[in-house]
């Protein structure tokens, strides 16, 4: 075979597309339809959520900067633009879990297909199994979206793949797998659509927090269940009280879960909330504001007048973070290493008072240490990670992550805490975040730095979240000094949290 003949090159066309196996073979079996009834293409919605994930592949994009512009652009609203983004984003979620289905249903490797039609197929997989599509619909427009995009011959395949997949109802797909993994783990990992190695360390880190390693499961599902969007009351600038009084009457607001400072938007427009346009309020995930809150709730020595958010793009901390310092007449810095990164969170600072903020510092956190050393009384790292705790907002990163990444954060990351417990005065506390519950970047982190010097303690983070609360409100945690959120507990990203204080 000549070294650059591929498998399947000799199903292409003159334009390159593949055609498909009975094409390939002179079988000129076809559709019953007459050609001037085959769909041509498919709708503008379908046509969109193809788009995010050939963006999503081709271009290492992540479809939560992608889609928006799009829908805009195409003058996509309303229920169609609702559609678009569940497809997308479903389809990105369960790629493991409809790649582990379709391997069942086409007659080769699946890495011998195209990109393009592999992503064709599990759009149109995700309508059948994963959304209120009916099946003749599901695959009628997806038949169409192929032969628009990549071809007649590979749409006629399309089109019974997808028959095959809507013969089985999904609990007995689900069953199937489970039934040929290998071991129990990689059961979960295929049926909750995890990589192998995210799902071990996942449940490693579930074992750690003392928690059942037999909630794997769980925590996978609520991973691939689209999160509510919450919004923050920024303390100091608003209330979430006179954020509900200000939002119009067709804006659905309700209170938070947890914190007086979270609301739960029913679906709109969040700039449709004045408070938000206006920055006095803003989109973050209650577990993000809980972090934020219990540092200002630690317990310190001395003075508290000057706090630093070390690495604080996009903003949405160091925005919680000012609005408490303008209560408490405190400063604040926000030192962001990226420029584009530090005009964001000039702007999430936009509504603060002045005087409050000292200043947006471009550069280097792990430098900070050094050049300012014992100048603030309460420290913020929100260290650079994996992301692995939040993946049920970044479905893509779950495909991208290897576990080579880790030992670059985590390298990274022990030097920010390093700097950390170097800009914070004798009495100040430090407070170590990741939204990620690996305990390569959380406990082993901490105990790495801390083995290396001396006159720091440990809070109890717990204690610290509890105060933060809605009074009366039970947040259950493990018996540890650090705490770990997590998604199918608290319905919060999966933050982690370590308070430290430097001794005098």
């Amino acid at each position: 075979m000549n070294a650059d003949h591929r498998p399947g090159d000799d199903r292409r066309d003159a334009r390159g597309r593949q055609r498909s196996a009975a094409r390939s073979r002179g079988d000129r079996t076809r559709t019953a339809q007459a050609p001037s009834q085959r769909r041509r293409g498919t709708d503008p919605a379908r046509t969109a959520a193809y788009d995010v994930l050939r963006e999503v592949d081709g271009s290492d994009a992540y479809a939560n900067l992608v889609l928006p512009p799009l829908l805009r652009e195409r003058r996509i609203t309303g229920r169609d633009a609702a559609f678009a983004t569940e497809l997308a984003y479903g389809t990105l979620r369960l790629r493991g879990r409809y790649d582990a289905v379709l391997a069942r249903c086409v007659d080769r490797p699946l890495e011998r297909l195209d990109p393009p039609l592999l992503d064709v197929l599990r759009l149109g997989t995700h309508q059948i199994l994963g959304m209120r599509v009916p099946q003749h619909a599901a695959v009628s427009e997806t038949v169409g979206l192929a032969r628009q995009h990549v071809g007649a011959g590979p749409a006629q395949m399309v089109n019974a793949v997808l028959r095959k997949v809507a013969r089985t109802p999904l609990d007995d797909w689900l069953q199937q797998i489970r039934a040929d993994a290998p071991d129990p783990l990689t059961a979960s990992a295929l049926t909750g659509s995890h990589p192998l190695w995210v799902t071990r360390a996942l449940r490693e880190a579930l074992a750690g927090d003392g928690r059942d390693p037999a909630e794997i499961d769980a925590l996978l599902e609520a991973d691939n269940t689209a999160p509510r969007v919450t919004l923050v009351a920024r303390p100091g600038l608003v209330s979430a009280h006179e954020v509900r009084a200000g939002a119009p009457d067709s804006v659905d607001l309700a209170p938070g879960r947890w914190l007086p400072t979270a609301l739960v938007l029913g679906g709109q427009d969040p700039l449709a909330v004045p408070a938000v346009a206006d920055g006095r309020a803003g989109v973050q995930d209650e577990g993000s504001q809980a972090v934020a809150l219990a540092l200002a709730a630690a317990p310190l020595d001395g003075p508290d007048e000057r706090w630093l958010d070390l690495c604080a793009g996009p903003g949405g901390k160091a925005a919680l973070l000012a609005g408490l310092a303008a209560q408490r007449g405190a400063r604040l810095v926000a030192n962001e290493v990226a420029p584009h990164r530090a005009r964001l969170v000039e702007r999430a600072l936009r509504a603060v008072p002045d005087g409050v903020v000292e200043r947006v510092r471009t550069g280097d956190g792990r430098e900070v240490g050094e050049q300012e050393p014992g100048a603030y009384d309460r420290v913020l790292v929100d260290a650079p990670c994996t992301g692995l705790g939040a993946l049920r907002r970044r479905p893509e990163s779950r495909w991208r992550r290897t576990p080579a990444d880790l030992a670059v954060l985590t390298g990274l990351q022990r030097d920010l805490l390093g700097s950390a417990l170097d800009a914070v005065r004798p009495g100040g506390v430090v407070a170590y975040v990741t939204c990620s519950p690996h305990l390569a970047e959380t406990r082993l982190v901490v105990e790495d730095v801390l083995r290396r010097r001396e006159g720091v303690e440990r809070l109890d983070a717990g204690a610290a979240l509890r105060s933060v609360v809605v009074p009366g409100t039970d947040l259950p945690l493990g018996d540890r000094q650090d705490a770990q959120l997590w998604p199918h507990v608290h319905g919060t990203d999966a933050m982690h949290l370590t308070l430290l204080r430097k001794a005098h």
